[in-house]
């Protein structure tokens, strides 16, 4: 990797967060102060090891696992999700959602853009994902931080800014957040040139770059100045502080990487963040770094007992924390991935999995100021689709554009400023809305 040092990233970095300029030249049109976590589960998470459960489908169907009762009465999920169970209500689960991409990136661009993509192998969308459209479309967020911030990915993997260009991407972090030493070394626009550079002690290189940032920003519009500032302000330098969080704080979540990435993004929106993701697959441990459980590379079930476990806790202690510090008015959390698993278990020498399956899939949502303990849904008796409440991506996006102060019905200033729809149809969910 090309490393610039801190003069290099004034003189190109500086420019590079032109992106943030864009986006604060937006102020006053944007919604209202609202903002969303976006817990990725890249490979598609099997809903009937999740919150789908079939305990009375045959053997080949259901698995090994098994249900357990939750705070809502009528409601059950995995047995290894027990910390979740405790908090169900301050959740709803969709479990009727489903579209027709069953690949990996199509399925993503699919589900993050409600369009099917017509080119199905493309590694980056031709639409903007949700985080691409929040940054073009909101206000910089209400205190001087970045408005869009990814963990642990650049953003969502097969996603991307599409048409909207580089300037929507959000701001990466990369850094393992539960290593000791923690810091922000690398606060950039993802895939750009614009960064810190990661040899720089976090306080130090935010007071240095601001005295040295004055020149540079004499040159640059009103709209540059503010962003650089709010690149090398002392903001943006406390919302990534882990360790001003209590010890008892940081073990709730886990002393793991999900642990402290989901602690992290509950810091970020506190602080003003508008739209955080993060990417959560990896387990110490494991084999399987992905939710891609094909019976070819591993035991679904192995691997599940490994990586369940700290997701339940990390999630669970966000659902809680948010609601206990009254952010579950203004933030949206949104746990999913790109589509579920087969209805029924492949084996390969003697290796029990699911493959790709996009017909059904599960949500979850807690917060937004929405109706939680529901379950909006169902699927039929061996989880093969939906049985009642069928919905799509663009209804799911409908909802969550709605939340954050964004018209689904929108036109956007598509290639060559074509006017394109946002969503292709979709109507926010109804029962999350109350009604």
């Amino acid at each position: 990797m090309n490393r610039i040092g801190r003069r290099g990233f004034l003189a190109a970095g500086m420019l590079g967060a032109a992106g943030l300029g864009d986006l604060l030249r937006a102020r006053g049109t944007g919604g209202p102060d609202t903002a969303c976590i976006f817990v990725w589960l890249g490979g598609g998470p099997s809903q009937l090891e999740t919150y789908d459960m079939k305990p009375d489908a045959p053997a080949d169907f259901r698995g090994e696992f098994r249900p357990i009762k939750t705070a809502v009465p009528g409601i059950e999920i995995c047995e290894h999700l027990p910390r979740q169970a405790m908090v169900a209500d301050r959740f709803s689960l969709i479990r009727s959602c489903a579209h027709s991409s069953d690949g990996h990136e199509n399925g993503t661009q699919h589900f993050l853009t409600g369009k099917k993509p017509a080119r199905p192998n493309d590694k980056e969308s031709e639409h903007p994902d949700p985080g691409a459209v929040f940054k073009k479309l909101h206000p910089a967020a209400r205190r001087p931080v970045p408005g869009y911030v990814s963990l642990n990915c650049g953003g969502f993997e097969y996603g991307g800014p599409g048409y909207l260009g580089n300037t929507c991407k959000p701001f990466a972090v990369r850094h393992d957040t539960n290593h000791p030493r923690f810091a922000v070394h690398s606060l950039s626009v993802a895939g750009e040139r614009g960064r810190f550079d990661d040899r720089l002690a976090l306080r130090r290189s935010f007071e240095t770059a601001r005295r040295e940032a004055e020149p540079v920003m004499d040159v640059m519009d009103d709209h540059g100045r503010e962003a650089a500032r709010i690149l090398t302000g002392p903001d943006a330098e406390r919302a990534f502080q882990l360790w001003r969080e209590p010890g008892r704080v940081r073990e709730k979540y886990g002393r793991t990487r999900c642990g402290q990435d989901f602690l992290l993004a509950r810091r970020l929106v506190e602080h003003g963040v508008g739209f955080v993701t993060v990417d959560f697959r990896a387990v110490e441990g494991a084999l399987a770094h992905t939710w891609d459980d094909h019976a070819t590379g591993w035991n679904i079930f192995e691997q599940m007992k490994l990586r369940l476990p700290v997701f339940d806790r990390a999630l669970a202690a966000l659902i809680e924390d948010l609601h206990a510090r009254g952010l579950d008015k203004r933030v949206l959390l949104v746990v999913t991935g790109e589509f579920g698993r087969t209805p029924r278990i492949a084996i390969s020498e003697g290796r029990p999995g699911r493959d790709h399956y996009s017909g059904a899939m599960s949500i979850l949502v807690s917060g937004g100021g929405m109706e939680m303990g529901l379950v909006v849904g169902s699927t039929t008796s061996k989880g093969e689709g939906p049985k009642d409440r069928p919905l799509t991506p663009s209804d799911f996006l409908a909802t969550v554009y709605g939340f954050l102060g964004i018209d689904p019905g929108r036109m956007m200033a598509g290639p060559g400023g074509r006017p394109l729809p946002l969503l292709d149809g979709g109507v926010p969910i109804k029962e999350l809305m109350g009604t």
